[in-house]
């Protein structure tokens, strides 16, 4: 027998407990964020190829479903990140001279889950700064993300910092073509040593122990330190490791690490990368860093950064309450009956219409109160 209800494997229906929990969160974030100037904006799920993944580099193309527009013959891409998106608006439609504060939330796709349990479908909720290209926007962000995940009740284990920057400034005088550097990546976000000492043989020593001293460059806020002792005094590292003490000077309370080898988005980001840890998870739960970039294929490579986290993830771990407590309403053709349940659902109360005939399944509904006729006057009573 075909087993038309089962979903392609890492896609889930979202069931209404978990539901709400998700939305109350997201209420509460953008809520949060419109307060701070951030404005939403709703980009579409599909746009063609070439637009969705400006900026992006390999591995977004990888993460992007793509599909033949039946009216144009043009590839179109699902979206698997809004940044993009979002870089677009802020290039090509809004145009604004100064700083602008942009927000979203909606749902992505991505080809392959990113983890064991991953979804296929985040919920992306982010928020991004641009025309500023100053280390004032990077804080921002930064404090921000914290701050949003404290709204969701998650206690911030550590904020692990980094810079695409130094890798950049490596990896240059070595002249290593795209193969190399892709290879050299993938050794670096996994820490394998005696992977990135066959790919580093025959690189001049300094540039060599450098790179080797990468994944070795990773805990609290002594790195920085160690950073200045083994890294070359190049220009662009120097500047790298001060902007990420510039992070550190500004927020002394916030639970900052480091992870100097930890270059996801490489191809998208143009300087400080952060990624934000839970206790109680080995993986990042929100993601974010400077893309000065992206928005040159648009016509404006305006200063940007931004974060953003799955929003299904995030209620998975939210220590958040959210059920709620109903009253049910008998099925009367009643004016005082109408009137009172539109109070009530006015005051926030959820109020149940008890259709005829399903006496026997009120236990579902949630109801511990009902509306009750006394004398004359319709009343909130205990079930």
């Amino acid at each position: 027998m075909s087993a038309h209800w089962l979903l392609p494997e890492a896609i889930e229906d979202v069931l209404p407990a978990e539901a709400r929990r998700i939305e109350t969160l997201r209420r509460k974030l953008l809520d949060d964020l419109e307060l701070r100037g951030y404005q939403l904006v709703m980009p579409p799920l599909l746009e063609h190829l070439d637009s969705l993944l400006s900026g992006g580099g390999q591995d977004l193309d990888l993460r992007t479903f793509k599909l033949v527009d039946q009216t144009s013959g043009r590839t179109l891409g699902i979206r698997a990140d809004i940044t993009p998106q979002a870089a677009r608006i802020d290039a090509h439609l809004l145009n604004r001279q100064g700083v602008l504060r942009l927000c979203y939330c909606g749902s992505v796709l991505h080809t392959l889950p990113a983890g064991f349990n991953a979804t296929r479908e985040p919920l992306q909720i982010g928020a991004e700064i641009y025309g500023h290209k100053g280390i004032e926007a990077d804080k921002e962000i930064i404090w921000i993300l914290n701050e949003a995940l404290m709204i969701c009740s998650l206690d911030t284990a550590r904020i692990d910092l980094g810079h695409v920057g130094i890798f950049r400034a490596l990896t240059a005088p070595a002249k290593v073509d795209d193969a190399t550097e892709q290879a050299l990546l993938a050794a670096m976000r996994s820490k394998d040593i005696p992977a990135l000492t066959d790919l580093t043989a025959g690189m001049p020593d300094g540039i060599r122990n450098a790179l080797l001293a990468l994944p070795e460059l990773y805990g609290g806020r002594e790195v920085l330190q160690r950073a200045r002792a083994v890294l070359p005094a190049m220009p662009e590292i120097t500047t790298a490791l001060e902007e990420l003490q510039q992070i550190v000077d500004a927020m002394p309370n916030l639970p900052v690490g480091f992870d100097l080898a930890d270059l996801r988005g490489y191809h998208y980001h143009s300087g400080i990368v952060f990624a934000a840890y839970h206790a109680d998870s080995s993986s990042a739960v929100a993601l974010g860093g400077r893309y000065d970039n992206i928005g040159e294929v648009f016509g404006r490579a305006r200063p940007a950064t931004g974060f953003s986290m799955d929003l299904r993830e995030i209620a998975r771990r939210a220590p958040l309450n959210v059920s709620r407590s109903a009253i049910l309403a008998p099925w009367v053709m009643d004016d005082k009956l109408s009137l009172e349940v539109i109070r009530l659902r006015g005051q926030g109360e959820v109020v149940w219409i008890d259709l005829p005939g399903h006496e026997a399944t009120r236990n579902e509904t949630n109801c511990d109160r009902q509306l009750v006729l006394r004398d004359n006057k319709w009343v909130v009573e205990s079930l």
